[in-house]
Order: structure tokens, then sequence, then C-alpha cells
């Protein structure tokens, strides 16, 4: 019995670091990747004027490394090479607000998204997410339920949507 310990020890120890080393490959990729994505498209960027789309992507990514200030300049900048109204960069820009703490931009752009695209389910959680921040609750039990008529299956605005519908429920019910 005392013989097999240090196999047993061994090949543990091999199966932690394997699975460590896993993850650690998984994220140098993945900087990596987003390393890439920066540097082609800023020297891209500071030449020409860009389409909506490359700025969306650097925006995107910035946002991915949590660098608010030029994922904020990237999205707008994506709206104003666009000239129109994009869902998917007020959604991203309103999520660089709500990271930030500032709830009213964030609110702003949510329903600038829903303006452009009514259906767009993720604009409608993370608007119903910055109004329960503001602890504004009958809002954001609307916005949930808006999510809910567009994806009825969506297990996210039914789960925040009950929670915000009991805190509205007098307490004596």
């Amino acid at each position: 019995m005392n013989s097999s310990f240090p196999l047993i020890y061994l090949s543990a120890l091999a199966l932690i670091l394997s699975v460590v080393g896993w993850f650690v490959f998984r994220e140098i990729r993945r900087t990596r990747r987003q390393e890439e994505i920066i540097n082609r498209l800023q020297g891209r960027l500071t030449k020409e004027k860009g389409s909506p789309q490359e700025h969306y992507e650097l925006g995107s990514v910035y946002l991915e490394k949590r660098l608010y200030m030029q994922a904020a300049t990237q999205l707008k900048r994506s709206l104003e090479v666009a000239g129109e109204t994009i869902p998917p960069a007020c959604n991203a820009l309103g999520f660089v607000y709500f990271c930030q703490g500032q709830y009213d931009l964030a609110i702003r752009y949510y329903k600038d998204a829903l303006d452009a695209d009514p259906d767009y389910v993720t604009a409608w959680n993370n608007l119903g997410h910055a109004y329960e921040k503001k602890n504004l609750v009958s809002p954001g039990l609307e916005a949930y339920e808006s999510a809910l008529k567009v994806d009825p299956t969506n297990s996210l605005a039914r789960r925040r949507a009950d929670s915000l519908r009991k805190r509205l429920a007098p307490a004596g019910s």
C-alpha cells in the first residue's frame, strides 16, 4: 500500500498541473488574439476612417479587456461613421457605462438600441438590470417583461421579473 502512494501522488500532481496548464494556455491564446486585433485595427484606424464594423470590433475588444474609455471612444466612433443607430454598438456602449456605474447613460444607450430594434432581448435584459441598480423596480420589471414577450424562454428575464414582482408585492400578501 505504501509503495503505490508516490505513484498516486505523482499522478494527481500531473493531472492538476495539466489542468492548470490548459487554463493558462487558453488565457494566453485569448490575450494574444485580443492583442492581434488591437494591433491590426489601431494601425488601420489611425490612418483611415475605418468602417463601423472595425470600430465596433476594436471597441468590443477594449470592452473585453475592461478598457472602458477606449471602448466608449471606439463604439461612439462606430455610430458616427455609420451615421445611424447600430443596436449592438448602442448596447455595448450602455454596458460600458453600466460597468462604470453611470446607469443613466447606460439606460439611454440601451433605449437607443431598443428604438432601433425592439426585439433585441439582450438590450431589454440590460435595461432591466440598469433600472434595478437604480432601485427603479417598476421600470425594471417592465423591461424584463418586454424581454419575455420577445423570448418567452429567456430564463434570466423570467428569474429577474419574478424577483421584482416579489419586491413590488405588498408585505402582507
